[in-house]
């Protein structure tokens, strides 16, 4: 284990009027929403923005393998991150200037990480993350591991579970949440044709790191949702994990999980049922783990729909609301008491799968308000004429009849495909106003169910997912292949739609594929990196107008954060680049502030 050491000197806060100064959470808070009332910059002077500093970590790979999803927390004047290799850095706010270094224990871990968590009492501070199946615990003033949490600072995410299969993945890409004495942490688990663990609930006692509570997502006998299962279904199917992070009403204390699909993805025939709590929003009461509501969003999830990041907390006409984005490009509205829908959904009858022993859903949940904010049918690349005539040939040997279309044997054309409409980045949120703005990219997915080669554990598995591309790299539907979008959640319309990034294969203004999300701030702005043309830009909430950008030293490919340290706001991106969008790798935090 290597660990640099460097002293922290306090850091003493001058509060802006009115505004909080620290992003305690990945999300900004336990809220989900990714704004803050910060109105330093602002439209009025947000073209003055320049780098205030730039933290390198010297960890990216040369071949453009790693990257960094993370979005970096700040208390107490100190920044907390993660480096492509995942480990945990501590910065100055205001300078970038390192503090300390963690690495875990095993050597060079690569993987994913989107943020870290924070938590103090009166007489310490602890920064927990994962890496790998680890969940370390670490002194955030120090930076050593703290060996009174779980086995010498760690506890094993694959343990515990009420059922560990053996040589089953199960880590966490995304933070948990803090929630007084205990972290509340979702997992990331295999999904291929084969034993998956299951993506139970767990909480965590901050201190010792022994589990609190656990919330079984795939019931066990004589729990709610039990009967939308084959018997005994529990001691053999994974998956229904939540990977994309949790919110919590910390007021009520309640924790709302969004949960992705049951495993194996794309055939489900041994999971005959809905699958609860598969595809799920999920309310907990967070002392206990009971579960209090659910509303699921897909029912028997054969397409990989999964929820991929945690619910927005706001307000809806006075009521206590949240919305949740999803790979589909639906946006549902529930009240967050009752999970009821607060936006008209219409159970709408979709056709059989002719695989045999699959039996879909004869129905699934669609929002007739907010419209999606991705396109949900596949059109052909019409950037040049010579491209529309490719993709059209080739699409007459697909399935392409719009969403929800079982996959079969001749090739489906999924859209939006697996990778988003909505991803992890997620949506931004004014909690009182309730405009959510989020970022989406239209990339298709031909997915074709094959015969499965004797011995398999499945009849029938997944052929292959086809991201369709031209030869340029761009996807083979028509544009724009990347947006931004604005979304009135109290009545349910667009306040605009803009492209999101800049093409340099084309003339035409289509956007690109982008990952990562953005940031809302009361100053009237959002701020995304997110493209593949490496750029930050400030949009006008208001209009979606741009009204600054830079080009960063890698892609920024994560959500941002905002801050006051000494009076001054700054915003901050991880450029991390890689392999996600083909670009280079990076291993930067860049902060950007007024003169």
């Amino acid at each position: 284990m290597r660990n640099v050491i460097f002293l922290i000197l306090p850091v003493l806060l001058s509060a802006q009027p009115g505004a909080p100064q620290e992003w305690r959470s990945w999300s900004g808070g336990n809220d989900g929403n990714r704004y803050s009332p910060l109105t330093q910059i602002n439209r009025a002077n947000v073209k003055q923005l320049k780098v205030a500093w730039e933290f390198q970590s010297g960890d990216a790979d040369p071949r453009g393998r790693t990257a960094i999803q993370c979005t970096p927390i700040m208390v107490n004047g100190v920044l907390y991150a993660t480096t492509p290799t995942l480990d945990a850095v501590a910065l100055d706010a205001a300078t970038g200037k390192l503090l300390w270094r963690f690495s875990p224990p095993s050597s060079r871990f690569r993987g994913v990480s989107r943020g870290v968590m924070f938590w103090q009492d009166k007489s310490e501070a602890r920064v927990f993350y994962a890496a790998g199946t680890q969940l370390l615990a670490i002194d955030a003033k120090t930076g050593k591991a703290i060996p009174s949490f779980g086995d010498n600072g760690a506890v094993n995410l694959a343990k515990d579970l009420d059922r560990d299969p053996p040589g089953a993945m199960n880590g966490s890409s995304s933070p948990g949440v803090i929630y007084k004495d205990l972290i509340i942490m979702g997992s990331s688990v295999g999904e291929g044709p084969r034993m998956a663990a299951p993506g139970h609930i767990r909480a965590y006692d901050v201190r010792t790191g022994q589990r609190r509570w656990i919330f079984h997502t795939i019931p066990h006998p004589g729990e709610f949702g039990y009967d939308t299962w084959p018997k005994d279904a529990w001691k053999t199917s994974g998956g229904t994990n939540a990977w994309g992070g949790i919110s919590v009403d910390d007021k009520k204390g309640v924790v709302f999980v969004s949960l992705g699909s049951p495993s194996y993805d794309y055939y489900g025939a041994d999971r005959i049922g809905d699958n609860l709590f598969g595809n799920s929003i999920v309310a907990l009461d967070a002392n206990t783990g009971k579960r209090l509501w659910h509303y699921q969003t897909v029912h028997h999830d054969i397409w990989d729909y999964d929820l991929p990041v945690n619910a927005n907390l706001f307000t809806w006409k006075g009521k206590p609301a949240l919305a949740q984005i999803t790979k589909q490009g639906y946006v549902f509205v529930l009240d967050r008491n009752t999970g009821k829908p607060l936006l008209p959904v219409e159970e709408r009858a979709f056709p059989a799968s002719e695989i045999p022993g699959e039996v879909a859903s004869r129905t699934q949940p669609v929002p007739l308000k907010p419209p999606p904010f991705s396109p949900q049918r596949y059109e052909p690349s019409d950037v040049t004429p010579e491209l529309k005539a490719k993709f059209t040939e080739m699409s007459k040997n697909w399935i392409n009849e719009g969403m929800y279309i079982p996959p079969g044997k001749r090739g489906t054309a999924v859209v939006p495909g697996t990778v988003g409409g909505g991803l992890w980045g997620g949506a931004a949120v004014d909690p009182a106003k309730g405009i959510l703005y989020v970022n989406s990219q239209n990339l298709p997915t031909i997915m074709q169910i094959v015969d499965a080669p004797p011995g398999s554990p499945y009849p029938y598995q997944l052929g292959g997912i086809r991201k369709l591309r031209d030869e340029k790299g761009n996807p083979g539907i028509k544009p724009p292949w990347g947006q931004l979008t604005a979304i009135d959640l109290n009545k349910g319309v667009f306040l605009w739609q803009k492209v999101l990034g800049k093409n340099s294969t084309t003339e035409k203004e289509v956007g690109t594929e982008n990952f990562g999300g953005p940031v809302l701030t009361a100053g009237g702005l959002v701020f995304i990196g997110a493209t593949k043309d490496e750029m930050f830009r400030a949009f006008d909430a208001a209009t979606g107008a741009i009204l600054w950008e830079a080009k960063l030293p890698a892609g920024g490919y994560a959500t941002p954060a905002t801050y006051s340290v000494n009076g001054k706001q700054y915003v901050v991106i991880a450029c991390g680049g890689g392999a996600r969008l083909d670009t280079k790798s990076g291993d930067s935090y860049v902060a950007f502030a007024l003169p």
